[in-house]
């Protein structure tokens, strides 16, 4: 199942990710992927503003992985700098502790994570994303109807 949104401001960006925050239920998986500067974290900020989480949410791109608290935890990982021979395991571990798990660049670990709830950008223009949201994981057909 997939859905396709087109996006033309950084407000539509994070009202996406607020309705995906809302939307998300323990265990679940969102794969982001896209170009640098399409939108990733700044969907990701949304994503928190859903979850009720409080305060900064930043890239944790020289960290990894970020957790924050809300409705349920959100663990925020950036795999940039992650491949399939660096692969690291002990990631995996969070997929199953009962709150949402958001991944930026996900295509580099595409191999470990399964069928999740990916989550394509496309820069068309300055302002202006293509969003493709798509799943064959039947677990995520309802967060893609309710958006």
């Amino acid at each position: 199942m997939e859905k396709r949104i087109i996006i033309n401001s950084v407000n539509e960006i994070i009202e996406l990710g607020k309705r995906l925050g809302e939307l998300a239920k323990p265990n679940m998986v969102y794969a982001l992927n896209g170009d640098l500067g399409a939108g990733k974290t700044t969907l990701t900020k949304g994503i928190a503003q859903g979850l009720e989480i409080e305060g900064i949410v930043n890239s944790p791109t020289f960290t990894i992985m970020k957790i924050y608290y809300g409705r349920l935890p959100l663990f925020h990982m950036d795999v940039y700098r992650i491949n399939q021979e660096t692969e690291d395991e002990d990631l995996l571990e969070y997929f199953e502790m009962l709150g949402l798990t958001v991944i930026e660049w996900a295509n580099n670990i595409k191999d470990m994570i399964g069928e999740v709830l990916n989550i394509d950008i496309t820069i068309i223009d300055q302002e202006k994303r293509e969003i493709l949201i798509h799943s064959l994981n039947e677990e995520y057909f309802e967060v893609i109807n309710n958006l």
